[in-house]
C-alpha cells in the first residue's frame, strides 16, 4: 500500500484501469476521533468536487490539537488520471504571508533586526519618499507601497505573463516615484511588502529565504511536505496541477510562473498547515513572545486599530474570535483559520479557480462549531481593500459632447511603469491601446474620468485646460501617472514593434 493510502483517513482514490477508463474508490482507516456524521457533512460541502472529471479540493479538521478528519476531492492531475488525498500537495497563495511574518518576527525576538527599521535600512533600492516606511507596515499592509504585480499588470506584463524573481521585484518597486498614500494612514493589501520581507530575511540572516524557512520552521515543526516554490521549474513529487475552467473548451492549467514568494508561493499539504496552527495554539514554537507578536494587529496613525496582524486577520467570524487568512494565486485556492477560544482548526486547499476555498473553510468550521458560532457574511473576514483616491462619488455616465473626446488622443507615458499607451478615438468613444495588441475601451463615469480594463482612468489638466497627463487608479495602485508625449496618437511616431491591431 502507498504512503497516501495509509493516510489517516478516508479520501477518494482512483484506480486507472486500462487506457483512460478509472472508478473512485473510498479507503477508509479507522479512527475513533472520527465523527461519521460530520465526516458526511464535510463531504456535501465538497460534493460539486467529487468526481474523477475535475480538479478539487483537500480539506482537515483538527480539535484540541487532534486531527478528526482529513478528506480529498477530485483530481490532482486531470491529463495522467492522478486523483487528489490528504497528502497531495498544493499552493496556497497569500496563506503563505504568515509564514513570511514568523521568520521576521524570528528574527525580531532574536535582535537581529527590528520590527521598527526602516525598510531602506535593509532594502536601499526602496526610493526615499520623504516618508519612513517600517517592517511592520510591510507586515500589516500598512506601508503605502503599490503591489509590484498590479505595476506589472498595467505594463502588459503580469504575473501570468511573464517568469517574474525578486529582482524585478526590486527593479520595479525602485522606479516607483510615488507612494498610494503615507506609511500607517490607511490599510491598503499590497504584495510588495511580504516580497521585500522574504529579501529581508534573507539579508539579515545571510542564507537564503526558502533556507531559513525549511531549517527554522518547517523543519523543527516536522512539516515534511512544505516548502517555498522559488523555483516554479523544479520537481515536486506530490504536488498538484492547478485548474481554471473556460466554457468554450472545458479546463486548462493555470499554475504559477513565477519565482517570487514569500508573498505567497508555499507548497504544503491540509496535515502541515494543521501542524502549524497547533504550534500557534499552544505557544510551543519561537518562545512566549512569538506567537503575540503574529496576532498583534496593526494601528493607523490615527490610532484605528485594524484586524490585519502580521499575516494573519485577528477577527471573528461565524460570530466567535478566529485567526485566519485566505489564499488565491493562478488556479489555487486556500483558506486557513483556527478558532483559539474552541481549539478547532481548519485547511482547506483547492487547486481550481471556481472553487470558494473561504466558503468551504466557514461551512466546515460551523459543522465543528456545534452551533456555538452564527451565520456571518461569506468570505474572507479582514478589512475591504482601499481603493484610491478619486474612486468615490457619483457616477455620471453621460457620454462627452461631441468632439470633446479629441481632447484626450494622445501618447502617454510613465517612466514608474515603463510602458507607453495610445488613446484614439473610435466613432464616438475612446479606447486605449497597448502594444502589442491590447485594446481596452473607456466608458465615461464623469468629467474627465473613464473606466476601462485597466482601471479607472483620469485625464488631468493643466492651467491652461490642456490635458496634459493621464493617472490610472486601481485597488493597489491609486495614481499612476503617465505624461502625455504627443497629442495626436493617429500620426504620433509608433514604436518599432506595432500597436494598434
Amino acid at each position: 500500500m502507498t504512503r497516501r493510502r495509509c493516510r489517516r483517513l478516508a479520501y477518494p482514490l482512483l484506480v486507472v484501469l486500462g487506457l483512460g477508463t478509472a472508478a473512485a474508490l473510498t479507503a477508509r482507516a479507522p479512527q475513533a476521533a472520527q465523527d461519521p456524521a460530520r465526516a458526511a457533512a464535510v463531504d456535501m460541502v465538497f460534493a460539486r468536487w467529487d468526481s474523477v472529471t475535475t480538479p478539487g479540493c483537500a480539506v482537515g479538521v483538527s480539535v484540541a490539537g487532534r486531527t478528526v478528519l482529513e478528506r480529498a476531492y477530485g483530481m490532482a492531475e486531470l491529463e495522467q488520471g492522478i486523483a487528489n488525498t490528504p497528502a497531495t500537495i498544493f499552493e496556497n497563495g497569500s496563506v503563505s504571508k504568515q509564514f513570511t511574518a514568523a521568520a521576521v518576527v524570528m528574527l525580531a525576538l532574536e535582535g537581529r533586526l527590528s520590527l521598527d527599521d526602516d525598510v531602506r535600512r535593509w532594502v536601499p533600492e526602496i526610493p526615499d519618499y520623504g516618508h519612513t516606511i517600517r517592517l511592520r507596515h510591510l507586515l500589516n499592509h500598512t506601508s503605502g507601497l503599490r503591489d509590484w504585480g498590479s505595476v506589472a499588470g498595467i505594463s502588459g506584463w503580469g504575473r501570468s505573463q511573464r517568469t517574474h524573481t525578486h529582482a524585478h521585484v526590486l527593479d520595479i518597486l525602485s522606479r516607483q516615484s510615488a507612494l498610494n498614500f503615507e506609511p500607517g494612514h490607511e490599510y491598503s493589501y499590497s504584495n510588495s511588502g511580504y516580497n521585500l520581507l522574504a529579501i529581508i530575511v534573507e539579508r539579515a540572516s545571510g542564507i537564503p529565504f526558502a533556507r531559513f524557512s525549511a531549517e527554522r520552521i518547517f523543519g523543527p515543526l516536522g512539516m515534511t511536505h512544505t516548502q517555498w516554490r522559488d523555483d516554479y521549474r523544479r520537481i515536486v513529487p506530490g504536488r498538484s496541477a492547478a485548474y481554471q475552467w473556460r466554457p468554450e473548451g472545458g479546463f486548462i492549467i493555470d499554475r504559477p510562473i513565477e519565482n517570487v514568494h514569500g508573498n505567497g508561493g508555499l507548497l504544503t499539504t491540509v496535515g502541515d498547515l494543521l501542524v502549524w496552527t497547533r504550534a500557534l495554539q499552544e505557544g510551543r514554537f519561537g518562545g512566549p513572545d512569538f506567537a503575540r507578536l503574529l496576532q498583534e494587529r496593526g494601528r493607523l496613525n490615527d490610532g484605528t486599530i485594524i484586524p490585519y496582524a502580521a499575516g494573519l486577520v485577528v477577527d471573528s467570524t461565524l460570530g466567535v474570535p478566529s485567526v485566519a487568512h485566505s489564499g488565491s494565486t493562478s488556479g489555487y485556492r486556500a483558506h486557513l483559520g483556527r478558532f483559539p477560544e474552541q481549539d478547532l482548526a481548519v485547511a482547506v486547499l483547492c487547486n481550481v479557480g471556481a472553487a470558494n476555498a473561504s466558503r468551504y473553510w466557514r461551512e466546515v468550521a460551523a459543522i465543528y462549531l456545534d452551533g456555538e458560532g452564527a451565520p456571518g457574511p461569506e468570505g474572507a473576514p479582514g478589512p475591504a481593500t482601499g481603493v484610491g483616491a478619486g474612486a468615490e462619488g457619483e457616477v455620471d455616465r453621460s457620454p462627452p459632447a461631441p468632439g470633446a473626446l479629441t481632447a484626450y488622443a494622445g501618447v502617454y507615458h510613465s517612466v514608474d511603469a515603463e510602458t507607453t499607451l495610445r488613446v484614439v478615438v473610435e466613432g464616438d468613444r475612446l479606447v486605449m491601446l497597448r502594444r502589442p495588441d491590447d485594446r481596452f475601451p473607456l466608458e465615461p463615469v464623469r468629467a474627465d474620468a473613464f473606466t476601462g480594463g485597466l482601471g479607472e482612468v483620469r485625464f488631468l489638466r493643466d492651467g491652461a485646460g490642456r490635458v496634459v497627463e493621464l493617472s490610472l487608479q486601481q485597488s493597489r495602485v491609486y495614481d499612476l501617472r503617465f505624461q502625455r508625449v504627443a497629442e495626436n496618437a493617429a500620426h504620433a511616431p509608433r514604436p518599432p514593434s506595432g500597436w494598434a491591431p
